[in-house]
């Protein structure tokens, strides 16, 4: 007969907790990565359609 150690289970909420704040830290880091990834790809988007309009510009003055 296999005994089981019930005082293993004392510190389970404790653990569960733990496990819930490390898994929304987690997630709120690659939500802010993936917002600073998509606000320097806008930028450099709207940083070449300003060139490009600006060579447009150009070419119908010559």
């Amino acid at each position: 007969m296999v005994a089981f150690n019930w005082r293993a289970l004392e510190n389970f909420p404790l653990l569960m907790y733990i496990l819930a704040a490390k898994t929304l830290i987690l997630c709120l880091a690659f939500a802010g990565v993936k917002i600073y990834q998509r606000k320097k790809i806008e930028e450099r988007m709207k940083k070449e359609r300003g060139e490009k309009l600006k060579k447009e510009a150009d070419k119908k003055e010559s």
